[in-house]
């Protein structure tokens, strides 16, 4: 008789280990802002909408410094990344000017820059960006602001900007996580 009792205490612990992992298939993890700089967190009252990867360039051109005559400098253009979820699936786009993130479903957001801290060597810096008002109907309308963390490359080229190369463009690759909130 105990070979049977065996045989449903194991069936039952199969049975519990298979509904714990079930239970969190799809399951959202709770994206946490609390090792970032206070510059680049998102105030109160919010919560995580969406997360994607943002996988992309940046295209940067050589231009005459401001208010510096003779001087020059790598000048930000603009970026070109898919969105992507955590698993690689596209599911929209990010581009500039102005920043523009579009989902699949057609709805986009605008922002403003509202800060940015620095980053690991070699990386853009994080940045919290407060939402304009989303167009279209899906999964930017209610975004109040986006993070860019967690970033991999995009800083300005090494090679020399002089008044040789004026106007040149450099196409640089990078990575970063684009975090959506909304009022919660």
């Amino acid at each position: 008789m105990k070979y049977p009792l065996i045989l449903r205490v194991s069936a039952l612990s199969a049975l519990a280990v298979g509904l714990s992992a079930c239970s969190n298939m799809g399951g959202h993890s709770m994206y946490s802002q609390a090792n970032l700089p206070a510059a680049v967190q998102v105030p109160a009252g919010h919560k995580v909408a969406m997360e994607t990867v943002g996988v992309g360039q940046i295209t940067y051109e050589c231009r005459a410094k401001k208010d510096m005559a003779g001087a020059h400098e790598w000048v930000f253009v603009g970026p070109d990344a898919k969105l992507q979820t955590r698993s690689g699936a596209v599911i929209g786009r990010y581009w500039g000017p102005p920043a523009t993130w579009e989902n699949n479903d057609g709805s986009k957001v605008t922002a403003t820059q509202v800060a940015v801290a620095p980053a690991g060597m070699g990386d853009i810096p994080l940045q919290l960006v407060k939402a304009n008002p989303a167009t279209g109907m899906g999964a930017m309308q209610g975004v109040t602001y986006i993070q860019r963390v967690n970033t991999r490359g995009g800083i300005a080229p090494a090679m020399a900007c002089t008044a040789g190369n004026l106007g040149a463009k450099q196409i640089v690759p990078y990575q970063a996580d684009y975090i959506f909130w909304k009022a919660s």
